[in-house]
């Protein structure tokens, strides 16, 4: 019985991580929008002292921007929304795709290739330019430097 609970739990656990529930009121929780869409009416429309239109005007234009602007975005997002996330879904997924099967092992790869050609290179370099780094230090050993102002 506690063998069917737990299995019951695991299936209930694995179908959550792709149905979770969203949060229908912070739409924003990692604030990728904070300051891309933000526009209100007052930041696209203002009025310096001494050159005010009507009041009747000044509301009836606030109203008509906001109710349009909240309008037009859940018309478009309706018509668009699931289309998009279909295509932004598949893009994401090709991504990912082409990440772990491509990008990754062909970068392991390369880091196995590049193990042994590093190793014979550094061995030409130790052989090689060890020596003569070394005899050019004992040439140099030598030499002082005296500077003299006139």
């Amino acid at each position: 019985m506690a063998e069917e609970q737990t299995e019951l739990e695991e299936r209930i656990i694995i179908k959550d991580q792709h149905t979770k529930e969203i949060d229908l009121v912070n739409r924003d929780p990692k604030r990728i929008n904070e300051d891309v869409v933000k526009v209100d009416f007052e930041d696209v429309i203002a009025e310096p002292v001494g050159t005010y239109s009507f009041d009747g005007v000044w509301k009836t234009s606030y109203t008509t921007f906001t109710v349009s602007k909240y309008w037009c975005y859940r018309l478009l997002s309706a018509i668009l929304g699931i289309p998009l996330a279909v295509i932004w879904g598949f893009l994401f997924a090709l991504i990912s795709f082409c990440h772990i099967w491509a990008v990754v092992p062909c970068i392991k790869s390369y880091l196995i290739e590049i193990q042994c050609v590093s190793r014979i290179y550094s061995l030409c370099i130790h052989t090689f330019c060890d020596p003569l780094f070394e005899a050019l230090s004992k040439i140099c050993t030598n030499i002082r430097v005296a500077l003299w102002k006139e």
